[in-house]
């Protein structure tokens, strides 16, 4: 039940930045789904234990795929789906605690807050990058599989 719940929060988190964004009305659910996929994907590996650097890539790796083949089958370009999905996956919790405890003077706790959020970002990198190493033609021809009209 709890990962329903988490997904459809994704869901509308996502779809509220999708709409700051500004992305185009007709693919507002598509954004909407691709940043709940990749947080549940996200919260299934650190519920089972991963760390939340290895969740962090392999979730940024699920929706660049994902964003890639909604790309091609809905006509859109990929940051369309990429920058407002990846938004559930920003460290955001991380950059927020890692000042928190410069302030209150705790350093060690700081240092290795900085860090871990150092290491998503950076995984969240790798995973848009090892997600756009795979060539477009086979995008192409699973947009073909696929026959979603846009």
């Amino acid at each position: 039940m709890e990962f329903i719940i988490q997904f459809i929060v994704a869901v509308f988190a996502t779809l509220a930045f999708a709409i700051l964004f500004s992305a185009p009305r007709s693919q507002l659910w598509f954004c909407g789904f691709t940043g709940a996929l990749g947080w549940i994907v996200y919260y299934i590996l650190v519920a089972n234990e991963f760390s939340v650097v290895f969740a962090s890539f392999v979730a940024t790796l699920v929706l660049t795929l994902v964003a890639r083949i909604l790309a091609v089958t809905r006509r859109t370009p990929v940051t369309v789906f990429l920058l407002t999905g990846i938004f559930p996956l920003v460290p955001g919790a991380g950059i927020y605690y890692t000042a928190y405890y410069l302030f209150n003077g705790d350093t060690t706790m700081s240092s290795l807050k900085g860090i871990e959020t150092f290491e998503v970002a950076g995984a969240i990198v790798l995973g848009i990058i090892f997600g756009f190493a795979i060539p477009q033609k086979l995008f192409h021809k699973i947009g073909a599989l696929m026959h979603i009209e846009p």
